[in-house]
């Protein structure tokens, strides 16, 4: 991908919510986003709140006091500090101020910060000097209103000290009150991941494959991603799926999932969805190979991007999404291009297009293969640590780290069989 060397000596900070085994798409972003400039030479820590009071389990909702712990993710440093509380999604850390200064005085030319994060965000707030600063704004408080409007001067506060704003997408600004009032600071950073599990599948992943072809019955298969949470427009999916043939599994857990199987006896259709909870890695994977398409009928800003869109993509899977105004999604995977796009909140366009891809299984095939193509080109970690450092080189004023992306980009695709 590039040059080992290029981030040599440039020492980043990262400041995240939770970081894995804790689930969520901030914390596997943080976590991809860490070791991938580790990669690239740079010495990255990473400041969270510790998840739990063992350190098992994917869940980061409070449960209990739990300690803090310092450990190693490959070469990236990560030290999880306890929680004491959580009230109104805003993490009690006593030890934060202390720990954070101890961060700061061993010297960092990085700050990153990924929002929203109101414990790490008010923490800066009130630090008297800081080093150079850079927010990653995964999404604008969308639901909680009151609080949203509470918290918008502490959020302006450490923005107007940032070095640089960065958006997971150009297609979310124009909807961001926060994002446009700093737009001279504003630059895009697309999430990446790491691509080499779908697009080199292990052989468990070939095995679950099988296994879920077996599930499908020799039937359209039907895949969904993430957190069983109001915006993921779980409900417009098994209204859909009324009107479908196929079999729907719903890979997550949340506070929905009760309420959601019962809506799904309403309709009829509890017998063709499987409820899969979490899946490990390459069960996943697996899933995705074998699914007729994803779907993300998602219904809120608060999804501002969806890195399981991207993970299909890269298994060659067509998107079936929603026209979210002023969302990255639509922007991820392309209507007509990567995928099928249709109304927010609207069944039974969701269902039209899932009968689209099964009537006509060519189309499927070349959504499926431009999917891949547009995942390797601009969704792999790689490009998106070499894209950070230049980032905070430009913003920096040091001379940009050069980068010779073409040989393992195309290596990686020639072996997805892109």
């Amino acid at each position: 991908m590039s040059m080992p060397t290029a981030g040599a000596g440039l020492r980043v900070l990262h400041l995240g919510k939770f970081y894995p085994p804790a689930s969520g798409g901030m914390e596997a972003h943080v976590q991809t986003l860490a070791r991938a400039q580790a990669s690239l030479g740079a010495q990255v820590e990473v400041l969270c709140a510790n998840h739990s009071a063992d350190g098992a389990g994917t869940s980061h909702e409070f449960h209990g006091r739990s300690p803090t712990r310092e450990d190693w993710d490959g070469p990236v440093r990560v030290v999880r500090l306890g929680r004491a509380a959580s009230v109104a999604r805003m993490d009690v850390m006593p030890e934060l101020p202390r720990v954070l200064m101890r961060a700061l005085g061993q010297g960092v030319d990085v700050l990153h910060l990924h929002t929203p994060n109101p414990s790490m965000l008010l923490a800066l707030d009130v630090a008297p000097k800081l080093p150079p600063v850079f927010v990653t704004h995964h999404s604008d408080v969308i639901r909680q209103k009151v609080a949203g409007a509470l918290f918008r001067p502490f959020e302006a506060l450490l923005y107007a000290r940032a070095r640089r704003v960065l958006a997971t997408s150009e297609a979310y600004v124009p909807g961001s009150p926060l994002l446009r009032a700093f737009r001279s600071k504003v630059r895009p950073l697309p999430l990446g991941i790491d691509l080499s599990p779908y697009l080199q599948p292990s052989a468990e992943a070939l095995r679950a494959e099988a296994r879920w072809r077996e599930e499908a019955a020799g039937g359209p298969l039907w895949l969904m991603v993430g957190r069983l949470v109001y915006y993921k427009g779980l409900f417009t999916a098994l209204e859909a799926l009324a009107k479908v043939p196929g079999r729907l599994v719903v890979v997550g857990l949340g506070p929905l999932e009760k309420e959601a199987r019962e809506r799904a006896r309403t309709l009829g259709v509890e017998s063709r969805v499987t409820w899969a909870g979490y899946l490990p890695p390459d069960e996943l994977a697996g899933a995705y190979r074998a699914a007729t398409a994803l779907w993300f009928p998602s219904n809120a800003r608060s999804e501002a991007y969806g890195l399981s869109q991207v993970e299909a993509m890269a298994s060659a899977l067509p998107i079936l999404n929603t026209a979210i105004p002023h969302s990255g999604v639509p922007w991820v995977s392309r209507h007509e291009e990567t995928g099928l796009t249709v109304p927010v909140g609207d069944a039974t366009a969701l269902a039209l297009a899932a009968r689209r891809l099964v009537d006509d299984p060519a189309l499927a095939k070349k959504l499926g293969q431009a999917a891949r193509r547009r995942a390797v080109a601009e969704f792999g970690h790689e490009v998106m640590a070499a894209r950070s450092l230049t980032l905070y080189a430009e913003a920096l004023g040091r001379p940009a780290p050069a980068f010779d992306a073409e040989p393992r980009v195309a290596a990686r695709a020639a072996a997805g069989g892109v």
